[in-house]
């Protein structure tokens, strides 16, 4: 094994332990807790002063690194204390830097390390042109059923360029960090009307995509019908 080789392997290690490491702390101290307690959370943040959009940013990455930690309550405490636009940008730029860094992680470990943290979750997604996983990307990210961070470690295991699954990643994580951060906001006032329009915007938000996938695939196996019914001819 090359020295280059035994460098890049300590290093995911050793992230792989900070990782953990912060997991852990995070539970032990009773910060998890505080997570997932969206007005304590709120009122953690609100006493960080200037630091707390630092503090959204981080967990936000947290969050996607560590599965078990949810992105959402920091998503929501965002807009409710920093309102839509500056909260949207905080919860993307953490959502994107997370991203970025499991994606790094991934091509540094290699799949078969992955594979025993993660298990059966990790999909085994190799191959595919440079605009399909491209697209594949951008589309789960605006369904919210689809876990962000296994699709972000996943991602570092195909062919994908890491500025194109950049890109992606930061298209498709906007509408919703838009409408996560509009629904805290709205939350924080109580204005429950203003809550059902957001809930309903995400569910349509959601809907189009699925569509839109459900649409080329019907019309993928009308083709290959096609396609076949004129070989018989």
């Amino acid at each position: 094994m090359s020295a280059g080789a035994r460098i890049r392997i300590l290093l995911a290690v050793m992230l792989v332990l900070a990782i953990v490491a912060a997991y852990r702390l995070l539970r032990e101290t009773g910060a998890m807790a505080i997570i997932l307690d969206g007005y304590t959370l709120r009122q953690f943040i609100m006493g960080l002063g200037v630091a707390g959009p630092a503090a959204i940013v981080a967990l936000m990455m947290l969050a996607i690194l560590v599965s078990p930690i949810p992105s959402a309550p920091i998503a929501l405490a965002a807009g409710a204390l920093y309102g839509q636009t500056w909260g949207t940008g905080y919860i993307a730029l953490g959502a994107e830097l997370g991203a970025l860094a499991a994606f790094g992680l991934a091509r540094l470990l290699g799949r078969d390390a992955l594979q025993r943290w993660l298990g059966n979750r990790l999909p085994n997604v190799r191959l595919g042109s440079q605009g399909a996983l491209m697209t594949l990307v951008f589309v789960s990210r605006l369904l919210p059923f689809i876990s962000f961070d296994i699709v972000s470690y996943a991602a570092g295991f195909t062919t994908l360029a890491w500025w194109r699954f950049a890109l992606a990643t930061l298209a498709g994580i906007l509408p919703a960090s838009f409408l996560l951060a509009h629904f805290g906001g709205e939350m924080a006032t109580g204005e429950l009307d203003r809550i059902m329009y957001a809930v309903l915007a995400l569910g349509l938000l959601t809907g189009i995509p699925l569509a839109a996938v459900y649409l080329r695939e019907r019309m993928r196996k009308r083709a290959e019908a096609k396609g076949a019914s004129a070989l018989d001819r």
